[in-house]
């Protein structure tokens, strides 16, 4: 992770999917925590740069670890509760796809600027047979206007950038060179309204969701 400025960025992988393993995970959490322990104005951009922002889940981890499911949603959505509760001021640019528990993780972020020349926004559960958790569900519906998460929820649509603009699932859109620079002009002007109070501020404003977030995955 770098810093300019006011704003931590936090470059994923761009040679990976930016699948939500364990070991990525750590890396995530761990530039969280720095954000977090910094002093005075800060924002924090997440940004990739190959094909994909996060394709979501580490499904075939989970398939080798079978005996671990229950754990793995825990941390996942420890991650997505504490993105979304976050004081600090979080900014995603969608260099490329953000697909399932990925697009979530998105949603968490406060804002979202995303390429208009490539990549999609997308909720395909329906189309693998995946039901969504209730934690994530929640969230999606916390984020979304009702009639935008019922489409994408039930039915799986792709969404580029003009059209995630149109339905309000992101904030602002811009070329492959422009991206990052859009997403630092989003979060610097917002860095000084990282606060404690604003933490607190979401906590209500989300309490369902993140209710929903920090209740335990029962035993499957």
């Amino acid at each position: 992770m770098k810093r300019d400025g006011e704003v931590f960025v936090l470059h994923l992988d761009p040679d990976d999917e930016n699948r939500f393993h364990p070991y990525w995970i750590d890396a995530v959490e761990a530039a969280l925590d720095e954000a977090a322990a910094a002093e005075g104005p800060r924002a924090l951009v997440t940004v990739g740069s190959g094909r994909f922002w996060s394709n979501g889940l580490a499904l075939d981890w989970l398939l080798s670890h079978t005996d671990q499911v229950g754990p793995y949603l825990d941390r996942v959505h420890r991650l997505l509760a504490r993105t979304l509760a976050s004081p600090v001021v979080t900014v995603a640019a969608l260099n490329g796809h953000a697909f399932a528990a990925g697009a979530i993780w998105a949603l968490a972020h406060d804002l979202r600027v995303m390429r208009t020349d490539r990549g999609y926004f997308c909720l395909p559960e329906v189309d693998i047979d995946l039901p969504f958790t209730p934690g994530m569900s929640a969230l999606v519906r916390a984020r979304l206007a009702p009639s935008t998460a019922h489409l994408a929820m039930t039915t799986g649509q792709r969404y580029g950038g003009q059209q995630a603009l149109g339905a309000g699932i992101v904030d602002a859109v811009a070329s492959a060179d422009g991206l990052l620079g859009a997403a630092l002009e989003l979060a610097r002007p917002l860095a000084a309204k990282t606060k404690p109070a604003r933490a607190q501020i979401k906590e209500t404003l989300y309490a369902e969701a993140l209710a929903a977030l920090r209740t335990p995955t029962p035993g499957v």
